[in-house]
């Protein structure tokens, strides 16, 4: 059956909702598992990088929690048959973001360097940890999983845990691991100052080479074995060209460019995955029948239709806010509790704002 225009508009939104998380909490990730190699045991230095994300990290698991909604809405066969079949691989994400999150809460409650310490450990878990696993998970989504139709007829992933951890999908969570951690370094280097910029630019060029050769292994293995359209093909070049261009770009010093780089190459990645994997959500590599497509895993015409409307209207303003955001914490990050650009302004508007309120409490005192 072919595809209708909503069900392949409903693919291609949850892939661009994947993309911006993975760009977005890319970075976060790679700041996180960066707090030991460039952190260097100052306490400074620590503050400083995670003073990068604290005011985005949250914004940016946005992207993830709406991907996750959009297919159980869009998509409920696929949204049941992942979550249920592959529960204790995303069980074991949750747990590492969970952790991420108290890291953010609690590091700071305790001025103890034990009690701090800890916290930095789950940091650097919650960047490396699910950085690995969505690599793994991401893997096998494009690789396909073991099925078998259950009683009611639909079909149900069978593959272990262990069976996850085939060559390929090892090699998906490796590549997502170095693409991370490049990116959030040269995040890093981008908005730093000192000399935790140039040791950000220095890492970054130590580990560029190693991304660009493990990323292309994994991305031409996908295009070739697994892929199920020419096209992708274009994506992938970009992406690979995105990613050799940063070499030249950290060393020039271009934090920026570099930057943009491997956003852009993540960008097209996921694009080169997502549009490999098409017309397939969930191939079956035992048997071809039993595989979930997105016309066979899709929601009704009218609930894609009413999704699409509610999208058109409350998109925009989600983007909007968040680039907002952005362009709020834009400045770079020092070693010293410096306030951000315009919190002058706002620290005025406030004290004028109490001096109004102060002056009619006397005012009231006074008539009585």
């Amino acid at each position: 059956m072919d595809a209708t225009f909503l069900q392949i508009l409903w693919f291609a939104l949850i892939a661009v909702l994947f993309l911006g998380y993975f760009v977005l909490e890319g970075f976060d990730f790679g700041v996180g598992m960066n707090v030991f190699p460039l952190g260097k045991g100052d306490e400074r230095r620590k503050k400083q990088i995670l003073r990068t994300i604290g005011p985005v990290w949250d914004g940016n698991e946005v992207w993830l929690l709406v991907g996750g909604g959009a297919m159980f809405a869009a998509f409920p066969e696929w949204y049941a048959t992942l979550f249920s079949g592959a529960y204790l691989a995303l069980f074991v994400i949750l747990l590492a973001l969970i952790v991420r999150v108290c890291a953010f809460k609690y590091r700071d409650k305790v001025d103890s360097p034990t009690w701090k310490k800890a916290w930095d450990w789950m940091h650097f878990i919650g960047g490396f940890g699910p950085a690995l696993l969505w690599g793994v998970a991401f893997a096998n989504i494009v690789r396909g999983f073991e099925m078998e139709a259950n009683a009611g007829g639909n079909s149900v992933i069978t593959t272990t845990l262990l069976g996850l951890l085939n060559p390929f999908g090892i090699l998906g969570g490796l590549t997502f691991v170095l693409l991370f951690w490049l990116h959030g370094t040269l995040y890093l280097a981008l908005r730093t100052t000192g000399d935790l910029r140039e040791d950000a630019n220095r890492l970054a060029g130590r580990i560029a080479i190693p991304t660009i050769v493990v990323a292309a292994v994994f991305v031409v293995w996908a295009q070739i074995a697994y892929s199920h359209t020419w096209w992708t093909w274009i994506p992938l070049v970009i992406a690979a060209l995105a990613l050799i261009a940063v070499v030249p770009l950290n060393r020039a010093r271009r934090e920026g460019a570099a930057f943009g780089a491997t956003s852009l190459a993540i960008a097209m990645a996921t694009i080169q995955l997502f549009g490999g994997l098409f017309p397939y959500v969930l191939p079956a590599v035992n048997d071809d029948a039993l595989s979930l497509t997105v016309t066979n895993a899709s929601s009704t015409e009218y609930t894609l239709t009413v999704m699409t409307i509610a999208t058109v209207v409350l998109l925009p303003i989600v983007l909007a806010y968040q680039a907002w955001s952005y362009w709020v914490f834009r400045h770079r990050v020092t070693g010293e509790d410096t306030p951000a650009p315009g919190s002058g302004i706002v620290g005025r508007v406030r004290d004028e704002y109490r001096a109004a309120f102060d002056t009619d409490d006397h005012r009231t005192e006074t008539a009585r």
